[in-house]
């Protein structure tokens, strides 16, 4: 590959090593290096999901999404129940910490134990290569937080994350770099498919019936064939597997942390198109809620989907509104719009929902098709709505919706307590 037509930068992929596990570790003062732990919901039986378990499990081979029942009997383990409160918190107090190194432009939130970083523009002000401030951050993590964490560094998003999932985790620093010149002897080598990022087993064995089996065969193979056969994921499969990503933080993935509010979850069961619409509205309340409790409107929305580990992949995309607004209907029907436009019939397990480009709601700016009275009526309805649920808890008012099997708001705003992610 010709280096020279590729983006050269700075990439960080930093994961928090057994994320729940080591939280409920940590308030406990026990080490989850040393100790058995397991975090799932014991109210549901011996199948319960394993939400998370700790280092020391994981090295007896315990997996980390499994059910209680395929712990082996011998050994011996101890329980808790999961607390997403407790976790929102140490990922903030983690977030702050990169702030401490980037601006948040440079800082993309993957997940709720997972962010990249681009310290391209940071290595001359702090006189530091990017592997010494990777080790810099990790061990402020360590320091402030207690939290053991891994870190990829890469020239792009893609080779920073597959190097910190193939590499890092196994070295004693936690630290592993790749530059292009490792895509050959390193990322080809990849076997089987799934162990890629952004490849789940279904697309595995789609690749396998072409006679692709590695990272290699895949980079190898004719990429206008694969476009014709997969449409735009299968040129995407092509790039990464030539550990190619033209794709920048700051302008693909980003909404301002200090100017935008956002909620994601992790869903327990697989969700389709005909029944995740229930999930995007609950999520889109609570971040329109929380711009009305700030007296903010925004003009930006987003919707993130995360397939299952089965397809792997998602997307993210943003909008601009015409006008700003902090109206449940408005942000629904962009979300609803992106999500109708961009998302295959996969499998999904993860959804977030973020609004940016907030302003003060000092007044309402009308566009020429708005109705006045209609505007004036829906702030009176909401403002009622938030009234009792501040006074009376979240799960005081819901949609009727709420009762059906597939919503998760009531156990969510149970578990949350009332924060956002």
């Amino acid at each position: 590959m010709n280096k020279e037509f590729y983006p050269e930068r700075h990439i960080l992929s930093i994961d928090l090593k057994s994320f729940f596990a080591s939280c409920e570790c940590i308030v406990r003062d026990l080490d989850p290096f040393k100790v058995p732990l397991v975090v799932a919901n014991k109210k549901q039986g011996n199948g319960a999901i394993t939400l998370a378990v700790t280092p020391f499990l994981k090295a007896q081979g315990v997996p980390s999404r499994g059910r209680l029942y395929e712990i082996p009997k011998n050994i011996k383990y101890m329980i808790v129940p999961p607390r997403m409160s407790l976790y929102i918190k140490m990922s903030e107090k983690v977030i702050s910490i990169y702030l401490d190194y980037v601006s948040c432009e440079d800082l993309h939130i993957y997940s709720i134990d997972e962010c990249f970083l681009d310290i391209t523009n940071y290595l001359k002000l702090y006189k530091m290569s990017d592997y010494e401030i990777a080790k810099c951050i990790l061990n402020d993590i360590r320091k402030k937080t207690g939290l053991t964490a891994t870190c990829g560094i890469g020239p792009n998003i893609l080779l920073a994350k597959v190097a910190m999932d193939m590499e890092a985790k196994k070295n004693k620093d936690g630290i592993a770099k790749w530059t292009y010149d490792d895509v050959k002897n390193k990322l080809w080598n990849i076997s089987p498919l799934s162990k890629m990022w952004g490849i789940g087993s279904r697309m595995e064995k789609k690749l396998n019936t072409l006679g692709i089996y590695s990272v290699g065969d895949l980079a190898k193979f004719n990429k206008f064939s694969l476009k014709d056969k997969f449409g735009v994921i299968g040129e995407e499969l092509w790039n990464h597997a030539n550990g190619i990503d033209l794709s920048q933080i700051n302008e693909r993935y980003n909404l301002k942390l200090e100017k935008s509010y956002s909620n994601s979850q992790i869903l327990f069961k697989d969700y389709y198109k005909n029944n995740i619409d229930i999930v995007i509205k609950e999520m889109v309340d609570i971040v329109t809620r929380r711009l009305r409790h700030n007296h903010k409107q925004a003009l930006v929305v987003g919707l993130s989907i995360g397939y299952s580990k089965t397809f792997g992949g998602g997307f993210h995309r943003v909008m601009k509104l015409e006008t700003p607004t902090d109206s449940e209907k408005d942000v629904l029907k962009i979300c609803m719009f992106i999500f109708e436009k961009n998302c295959q019939n996969y499998p999904i397990r993860k959804v977030g929902v973020s609004v940016g480009r907030l302003s003060d709601k000092d007044n309402i700016q009308l566009s020429l098709f708005d109705n006045l009275n209609a505007l004036l009526n829906e702030d009176k309805k909401n403002l009622v709505i938030d009234e009792i649920t501040d006074k009376f808890g979240k799960n005081s008012l819901l949609r009727a919706s709420a009762l059906l099997p597939d919503s998760t708001i009531i156990e969510r705003n149970k578990k949350i307590g009332g924060h956002s992610a």
